[in-house]
């Protein structure tokens, strides 16, 4: 289902993530937006999350400076552009003008990697009660977009968010615990979260215990 991008407000996107459904757009040049209400929906486990040992060293070790809400657009903006696996993308101007405007809200975030003081991967998503969209993410260095998702997950479980939707699964994703679920074992798990007043936290104490307390498995591949 479509439709005409000009008739989409901010209000309106929150009403279709608390219903279930999100939006995407075909192509960055696209005019219209499509409604999306997959039969399997991906998310994240948030007390099945997992990281490799090498992965959590990088992210204690200090290798990028990682900040909340400072840079929301250029962090949708480096979302939007095209990957070396796809040259098209699913985030037009539109999109790009919605979450800004949800952002402003205080309903739409972004976790931001920096090195050298340029911004190199990062992610950002909207929070409603304790769930949290996940919507896109980016690298420009190794582990940027993973370290991203690390400081993610460690916030919204000192939150006390309960739904981490990742749309969608991927290998990037499954690797860190991400499953599928049919839809209506989805929307009972978001009605659930609505009920629930989570907080978002921009630089909650305790962080670093928390990233520290995240299961790391797998091989290190430094060790082999």
């Amino acid at each position: 289902m479509s439709r005409r991008s000009q008739a989409i407000t901010p209000e309106l996107v929150l009403r279709a993530y608390q219903a279930g459904v999100f939006p995407m757009a075909e192509t960055r040049d696209a005019d219209r937006l499509f409604w999306l209400d997959p039969e399997q929906r991906g998310i994240m486990p948030l007390d099945g999350f997992h990281l490799s040992r090498r992965l959590l060293r990088t992210v204690v070790s200090g290798a990028f400076k990682v900040t909340v809400d400072t840079d929301f657009p250029a962090t949708i903006a480096a979302c939007a552009q095209p990957r070396a696996e796809s040259r098209e993308t699913w985030i037009n101007a539109d999109i790009e003008r919605l979450f800004t405007a949800l952002h402003r809200a205080g309903y739409a975030h972004s976790v931001e990697c920096r090195q050298g003081g340029d911004l190199v991967g990062g992610l950002y998503g909207v929070a409603i009660g304790g769930a949290f969209f996940g919507e896109s993410m980016f690298s420009r260095a190794r582990d940027a977009s993973k370290v991203a998702l690390v400081h993610l997950v460690a916030r919204l479980r000192l939150g006390g968010f309960v739904l981490l939707d990742t749309q969608f699964i991927t290998g990037h994703l499954t690797q860190f615990g991400a499953i599928e679920i049919p839809r209506l074992e989805y929307r009972a798990r978001l009605a659930e979260a609505l009920t629930i007043a989570a907080e978002w936290l921009e630089d909650p104490p305790g962080l670093e215990a928390a990233i520290r307390g995240l299961r790391a498995v797998g091989p290190d591949p430094e060790l082999r």
